[in-house]
């Protein structure tokens, strides 16, 4: 089979960052699928990936976190999908990756593919879906639904592939008032018309951006990237006894200076189910599915913002220099070999 892999860490720009290559094609265990992946986004873990973790030497390392796809062959413990089925999800970081013509998935963290979206809208959506949900539901414990009135959501990188689907998964399933941020006026547009009640400039302090649309200090904050850099914003504009989430990996932070306001602190990692191969991995299954039906509604919508043609190592290198530049807006996909 066709795929994209890497031998040796290095600088996007380097010819040998990524490479066509190809592989055997793998084998499905009793609880896998063998998934045809017709279309593939990129993360930013894609980028930390290769550039941080080195492959078994002389051995080439195929990455990628998203995909959406046809089930060709099913082990003989799966109960959940059959081949013909069109499936999305985001896979395992103790697998090999989904940049390839074929691809195998425990179907315990996969869903049933929207059918109102083609195969590259679909596959922007698995991982930042899983993210944002189990952020805002499973970390802050937001609840869906109304829920008391006044309360407050602040979304650091509303822009990025989390923050367009966390912005909208808080302005459609629960009652909070939304705040995102956004540095340039195409991002700030793209956050607002993804359902944000305010969007506010980052690059500016967040307490007085906040004070400019009335509003003090907030129930909820969402910290997307750069938290190092807005660590002490936070503490700033966090309510006492509020609750902040995390989803990158900042250099340093102070903890205890959330300690006066009895803050929780959260991080989020959604292959902690299939890294940890916890009990509860099928609720990654059912969010998606239950994802793919608020799609379908109408309710939420895809994040995909390039296309960036098909799935080989040239296309696949743009995408990572442009995640890596910090100027990307929503997901960048990739479709067909």
């Amino acid at each position: 089979m066709k795929a994209v892999a890497y031998f040796r860490n290095l600088p996007i720009d380097d010819p040998e960052s990524l490479v066509d290559v190809q592989l055997p094609d793998p084998q499905p265990g009793p609880r896998d699928l063998l998934v045809e992946v017709r279309a593939v986004s990129v993360n930013p873990v894609d980028t930390k990936i290769r550039g941080g973790v080195a492959p078994e030497p002389g051995q080439p390392k195929v990455i990628g976190w998203d995909a959406a796809g046809v089930v060709r062959a099913a082990g003989a413990g799966v109960t959940l999908f059959r081949p013909g089925d069109k499936v999305w999800y985001a896979g395992s970081l103790t697998r090999a990756g989904t940049n390839s013509e074929l691809h195998v998935v425990d179907e315990r963290i996969v869903g049933r593919m929207p059918v109102s979206l083609d195969f590259a809208h679909a596959a922007a959506l698995p991982l930042t879906t899983i993210t944002a949900w189990e952020l805002l539901f499973d970390r802050l414990r937001v609840p869906e639904g109304a829920g008391p009135a006044g309360r407050s959501l602040l979304v650091i990188g509303a822009a990025g592939g989390v923050g367009s689907i966390l912005v909208q998964l808080a302005r459609q399933l629960t009652g909070l008032t939304v705040i995102g941020t956004a540095s340039r006026p195409e991002t700030a547009k793209w956050v607002s018309e993804l359902g944000a009640h305010h969007v506010i400039d980052h690059t500016k302090p967040l307490a007085e951006e906040l004070a400019r649309i009335g509003v003090g200090t907030v129930d909820h904050i969402a910290s997307l990237t750069h938290t190092d850099a807005h660590f002490p914003q936070i503490v700033e504009a966090i309510k006492p006894q509020g609750s902040v989430a995390l989803i990158d990996d900042p250099s340093l932070i102070d903890v205890r200076q959330l300690k006066r306001k009895s803050v929780s602190l959260h991080w989020e990692f959604m292959f902690t189910r299939s890294m940890f191969d916890t009990p509860d991995q099928i609720a990654q299954h059912e969010l998606l599915d239950r994802a793919a039906a608020l799609i379908d509604a109408g309710t939420l919508r895809t994040t995909l913002s390039d296309h960036f043609g098909k799935i080989d190592a040239a296309n696949l290198k743009r995408a990572h220099a442009l995640i890596e530049s910090g100027r990307a807006r929503g997901k960048i996909v990739l479709e067909g070999f």
